[in-house]
C-alpha cells in the first residue's frame, strides 16, 4: 500500500509538472502501468528477496522509475533533424532493458500462472505508449535502422522472431509484401494452374489407357477435373484479367516444365536464360505489352494530331480576333478623338455654366434677401392677426356669456309657461347653431344692429328680404312665438323648400345675433339651473 500511495502521489504530481508536457494523453496512461509495475516490484522486493521498505523503494526507483526516466529524457532529446544518434540508441536500448527486468520481476510476483503473461505485459505496453509518440516525432526512422548494428542477444532474438515468421510465410506460400486482396487472387490463380494441370495429367492418361473399363474410368477422372478446372478458372477470372491469365501462364510453365528445369544443363548459359525466359512467359508478356504500348502510341499520335488541328484552329481563332482587336482599337481611337471634342465642348458650357452659376447665385442671394424682407412682413401681418385672433376670442368669449344669459332667461320662461316649452326647445336649438356658424357671422354682427325691427335691408336679395320679414313677423306674434315652416317661407317667397331650409338656419343664426347683441334685461335676476342648459348639453 506504501508503494501504491507513493506512485499516486507521483502521477499526481507530475500531472501538474512540466516534466511530461509536450508527449500527450498517453504519457499519463502510461502512469497507471507505472503504479501497476510498482505494485508488482514492491511485492517482489519485499516478499520474494525480503529486502526493508527502505530498500524495496531504492530497489522499485532502481528499475521502473529509471526506465520512465531514460523514456522521457529519450522523448525531450529526440531531433527529428538528427533522427537516431548512437547517444539516443543508447538511452532507447538500457530503458527497455529496464522494462523487460521489470515485466520478469512483475511475473515471478503473480499469484498464478494466468496472471503471469498479464501483469509482465503491464510494464512494456506503458513504455510501448511512449515508444508511439517517440517515433512519430522522430518520423519514419526507426531503432534498427541504424546500419552499425552491432551483434547481441537482442539483435539475436530478433533475427530468429524475423526468421522463423518467414519460414512459415514460406510453408504456407505466402507474401508478407501482398494485401488480402493480392493474395486471395494470386492464390486463385495458382490453383486454377494445378486444376488445369491435373486435367491435362487426366486427359493424357485416357489417351494411353487401354481397356473399356479402364477407358472408362479415365473419362469419368477427366470429366471431374474438367469441370473442376472450369469452375477454377472462372473464379480467378483469367478471361477477364490480363493479370491472372499470365499468372496462372507463368504457374502451369513451371508445373509443365519441372523436368525440363531438372535435366537442363546449367554450364550453358544461353539455354539457363532460354529456360527462365519459357518459364516466366517473358517474350509473350513483352510482345503484349510492346502490342499495348504500340496502341497506346497510336492513340497518343491521334491525340497528338487532334491537338494539333485544335492548335491550328486556335491559331486562326487567335489570328481573327487579333484582327477584331486591332479594328475594334482603331474605332476606339476615332471614339476617343470624338470624345476629346466633346470634352472641350463640355469645357466650354461648363465655363459657361461656371458664369450662369455666378449670376444665379446673385439672383438667389438677392431673392434670399427679399424673402426675409417678405418674412418679416409676413411675421407682423401674423402678429396682426394674431391679435385680431385674440380679439375675436375675445368677443365670442363676450357671446358666450350673452348666450349663457340667454339660456338662464329662456329657463325661467320655461318654468313661467310650460306651454311654450317646445318654442324654448327650439330656441336652444337655435343658439346652439349659433355657436357653430359664429364664427361666419362675425362680419355680419357688424351690419346688423341691435335694435333692428327687420325694416332696414339685411340680404342682398329682396326674396330673401321678404322671407327675413315674414320670420320677423311671425316670431313677433304673441299668439304664435313659432317660426315659420319651411313649407310656408317656400310659398311665400316662391321658392324651393330646400333653400327654405338653408334660410331658415341663417335666419335662425341671424335672429341668435340679434339677441346677443342686446343688453341683457334679465341680469338683475340671479341665474339658475334650468332644463334648457341641460337639452343643450
Amino acid at each position: 500500500m506504501l508503494a501504491v500511495g507513493v506512485a499516486v502521489a507521483g502521477v499526481r504530481a507530475l500531472r501538474k509538472s512540466a516534466w511530461l508536457s509536450g508527449i500527450g494523453p498517453q504519457a499519463f496512461v502510461a502512469l497507471g502501468g507505472v503504479a501497476v509495475s510498482v505494485y508488482g516490484l514492491w511485492g517482489f522486493a519485499t516478499q520474494t528477496v525480503h529486502l526493508p521498505a527502505p530498500l524495496a523503494v531504492a530497489f522499485i526507483c532502481v528499475f521502473d522509475a529509471a526506465e520512465m526516466t531514460l523514456l522521457v529524457m529519450l522523448y525531450r532529446a529526440a531531433d527529428p533533424d538528427l533522427g537516431w544518434t548512437r547517444q539516443l540508441r543508447l538511452i532507447h536500448r538500457t530503458a527497455w532493458m529496464l522494462v523487460a527486468f521489470s515485466a520478469g520481476m512483475n511475473a515471478a510476483h503473480a499469484p498464478n500462472w494466468l496472471s503471469r503473461p498479464v501483469l509482465a505485459a503491464v510494464p512494456a505496453l506503458a513504455a510501448w505508449l511512449i515508444e508511439l509518440q517517440l517515433r512519430q516525432k522522430l518520423g519514419a526512422a526507426t531503432p534498427d535502422d541504424d546500419p552499425v548494428s552491432r551483434p547481441g542477444p537482442g539483435r539475436l532474438v530478433t533475427l530468429v522472431w524475423q526468421h522463423g515468421w518467414s519460414w512459415l510465410f514460406a510453408v504456407l506460400g505466402l507474401d508478407a509484401r501482398h494485401s488480402g486482396d493480392s493474395i486471395a487472387r494470386a492464390a486463385l490463380a495458382q490453383r486454377a494452374a494445378r486444376r488445369v494441370y491435373r486435367l491435362r495429367l487426366a486427359l493424357a492418361a485416357q489417351d494411353e489407357t487401354g481397356g473399356s473399363w479402364r477407358k472408362r474410368r479415365a473419362l469419368g477422372r477427366a470429366s471431374r477435373r474438367r469441370g473442376q478446372a472450369q469452375r477454377m478458372l472462372s473464379r480467378a477470372e483469367v478471361a477477364t484479367d490480363r493479370d491472372q491469365a499470365l499468372a496462372m501462364s507463368r504457374h502451369l510453365a513451371s508445373l509443365t516444365g519441372v523436368d525440363g528445369v531438372a535435366r537442363l544443363d546449367y554450364s550453358d548459359p544461353t539455354a539457363v536464360v532460354t529456360m527462365v525466359e519459357q518459364l516466366a512467359i517473358t517474350p509473350a508478356v513483352e510482345h503484349l505489352e510492346a502490342g499495348g504500348r504500340a496502341a497506346e502510341a497510336e492513340s497518343a499520335r491521334q491525340r497528338a494530331e487532334d491537338a494539333r488541328q485544335e492548335a491550328d484552329a486556335a491559331r486562326q481563332r487567335a489570328e481573327t480576333a487579333l484582327e477584331e482587336a486591332r479594328q475594334a482599337l482603331a474605332d476606339a481611337r476615332e471614339e476617343a478623338d470624338r470624345v476629346r471634342a466633346d470634352r472641350d465642348a463640355a469645357l466650354a458650357t461648363r465655363q459657361e455654366a461656371d458664369s450662369a452659376v455666378v449670376d444665379a447665385r446673385e439672383r438667389a442671394e438677392d431673392a434670399r434677401r427679399e424673402a426675409d424682407t417678405a418674412r418679416q412682413r409676413a411675421e407682423d401681418a401674423q402678429k396682426v392677426a394674431e391679435d385680431a385672433r385674440q380679439r375675436a376670442e375675445r368677443e365670442l368669449d363676450r357671446a358666450k356669456d350673452a348666450v349663457a344669459d340667454q339660456r338662464r332667461l329662456l329657463d325661467s320662461l320655461q318654468t313661467q309657461e310650460n306651454a311654450r316649452r317646445s318654442a324654448l326647445e327650439q330656441l336652444t336649438g337655435q343658439i346652439g347653431e349659433a355657436e357653430t356658424i359664429r364664427d361666419r357671422l362675425h362680419g355680419d354682427l357688424a351690419t346688423l344692429s341691435p335694435d333692428a325691427d327687420g325694416t332696414d335691408p339685411v340680404w342682398r336679395s329682396e326674396a330673401k328680404q321678404q322671407g327675413w320679414q315674414l320670420y320677423l313677423t311671425t316670431l313677433a306674434d304673441p299668439e304664435q312665438r313659432t317660426e315659420p315652416t319651411a313649407a310656408d317661407l317656400a310659398n311665400e317667397c316662391g321658392i324651393h323648400v330646400g333653400n327654405a331650409r338653408n334660410w331658415l338656419k341663417e335666419f335662425r343664426a341671424a335672429r341668435a345675433a340679434q339677441l346677443a347683441a342686446r343688453e341683457p334685461r334679465a341680469t338683475a335676476h340671479p341665474p339658475r339651473a334650468t332644463n334648457l342648459q341641460g337639452a343643450s348639453a
